[in-house]
């Protein structure tokens, strides 16, 4: 199926009007119709709160042009075992068992193995034979490159609490305490900031895995969002759903 016939599907499912649509999307009615006719298809962002709202991922919305499988145990994901973010976007790298409640399941790459040597291992599959195939495929996937370019000498448990002391001795004013970091894939933080001059900027890679966190201000105030890697350390404010994203630091290490 194509983008213009599945959101056509999915608002006929929920019994809503085109206008109704609009108004739980902050966008026109027209913009509805253009979707449903083929003349445009969403933008990132749209897309976004389409598949938040449907429920559904955004490769399901763009018909399926892409096989996903899990950047962390290379699992076929299907739409009951994608993995979402805190704030219920889909995460569509990982499945749901290697990444949940905002946080990554597996640091060490043996313990996924054992895992799976356990639980993968039947009378056509030996646990041997689940261990050797897990060892080829995984180094291949890209949460294990990122991760073993943040290791290095297998120091990636000091590495986090190095950014956490670096992270605090910021001493920004109204941010809590940093305690952990996860890992976060690029596509679902990178906020788009605007800078004096007027000029609207985007700072990561979609497709890099960063290590990260979501802090909460004070009552009804505005969170902080932490990002950072080996190069840099990145600290915002944004209100609900990531809206009015403010840079507040963009320190190279």
């Amino acid at each position: 199926m194509e983008t213009k016939d599945i959101i056509f599907e999915l608002r006929m499912k929920k019994g809503l009007s085109q206008e109704e649509l609009a108004e739980q999307l902050f966008v026109t009615r027209q913009a509805v119709s253009r979707w449903e006719t083929g003349e445009t298809i969403p933008n990132t962002d749209t897309l976004k709160l389409l598949s938040k709202f449907f429920d559904v991922s955004i490769n399901t919305l763009l018909g399926s042009p892409r096989k996903l499988i899990c950047q962390c145990c290379g699992m076929p994901l299907e739409e009951g075992n994608i993995s979402k973010e805190l704030d219920g976007f889909f995460n569509e790298d990982y499945c749901k068992w290697c990444y949940a409640d905002g946080e990554y399941t597996y640091e060490n790459m043996d313990d996924l193995i054992n895992f799976c040597a356990e639980h993968m291992a039947d009378e056509h599959f030996s646990s041997e034979q689940v261990r050797e195939y897990m060892k080829d495929m995984l180094p291949k996937l890209n949460y294990w490159k990122d991760h073993a370019e943040l290791d290095g000498k297998g120091r990636f448990d000091e590495f986090k609490k190095q950014l956490i002391k670096e992270f605090n001795e910021l001493q920004i004013e109204g941010m809590p305490k940093v305690t952990a970091l996860s890992a976060l894939v690029g596509g679902y933080v990178n906020l788009e900031y605007v800078l004096p001059n007027g000029q609207k900027v985007k700072l990561l890679d979609d497709g890099t895995t960063y290590l990260g966190y979501q802090l909460e201000g004070a009552p009804g105030g505005r969170c902080y969002g932490l990002v950072a890697n080996t190069d840099f350390l990145l600290v915002c404010t944004y209100g609900e759903n990531g809206e009015d994203p403010q840079l507040l630091i963009y320190k190279k290490r």
